[in-house]
C-alpha cells in the first residue's frame, strides 16, 4: 500500500463549494495525508526543513488547489520553489523525491470546452500544467495527469458530489496500486482512469 500526501492550498477555503466535497472525501483516509498550507503558514513562513521530511516520507503528491490564472494560489508556488531545493530534490544530489509521484487535482471554473486550442483559453490543461510536468521530470518523478473539476460554478450538489466520490476512489487506487501504469500516464484526466465511464 502507498502512502500519499496531498498538499492543499485554497486561500478562501471557506468560500469554495467544489473543494469541501473533495477534501472531505479524502481527509482521513488510511494512509494519506491532508496538509492543508494555508493553515499551517498563513503569514507564508514555510518550515522547509519539516516539509521536506514530510514529502520524503510519501510515495504519491498530489497537489489540490483552484486553477488560479492558469496555475496555482501564491503559497503553494512558494512552497514549490523552497521546498524542492537543489541538492535535496533535484542536481547531482538531489535525489530525495526519485521514483515518487506527482499529479495536480484541481478546479476550474471554466469549462472542458474552454480548455482546447479552439476554445476560449486556447489551450488544455494539461499544456497549461507543462511546468509541473518538468518539474517532476526534474526531480526525477514519475508525473500523472491532473484530476479535473471543470465548470464549477455550474455544478450542482449531487454532481459535485459525484465528483467528490471520483476523485476519492482515484486516491484510493493510486493507494492501492489498483491502476496500471501504462493507464495512469497516458490519461488525458485522472478522472479517466476509474472504472465506470466518466462524463466531464
Amino acid at each position: 500500500m502507498a502512502s500519499v500526501l496531498i498538499v492543499f492550498a485554497h486561500p478562501v477555503y471557506e468560500k469554495s463549494r467544489v473543494n469541501r466535497f473533495l477534501v472531505k472525501a479524502v481527509k482521513g483516509l488510511k494512509q494519506v495525508t491532508f496538509h492543508d498550507l494555508y493553515e499551517l503558514y498563513p503569514d507564508f513562513d514555510i518550515d522547509v526543513k519539516k516539509e521536506q521530511k514530510i514529502l520524503a516520507k510519501h510515495d504519491i503528491i498530489v497537489l489540490q488547489h483552484p486553477f488560479y490564472w492558469y496555475s496555482m494560489p501564491p503559497l503553494l508556488k512558494q512552497w514549490l520553489d523552497l521546498v524542492l531545493e537543489y541538492g535535496w530534490a533535484y542536481g547531482k544530489e538531489g535525489i530525495q523525491l526519485r521514483n515518487k509521484k506527482l499529479f495536480n487535482a484541481i478546479t476550474t471554473g471554466g469549462t472542458f470546452e474552454a480548455y482546447k486550442k479552439e476554445g476560449h483559453n486556447r489551450y488544455t490543461i494539461t499544456e497549461l500544467l507543462y511546468p509541473l510536468d518538468q518539474t517532476a521530470f526534474l526531480c526525477k518523478m514519475t508525473y500523472y495527469p491532473p484530476f479535473v473539476v471543470h465548470g464549477t460554478h455550474r455544478l450542482s450538489e449531487v454532481q459535485i458530489q459525484q465528483f467528490a466520490h471520483d476523485y476519492q476512489q482515484v486516491i484510493i487506487g493510486l493507494r492501492d496500486g489498483l491502476f496500471q501504469e501504462d493507464n495512469l500516464v497516458s490519461a488525458t484526466y485522472m478522472n479517466y482512469v476509474i472504472d465506470k465511464p466518466y462524463q466531464l
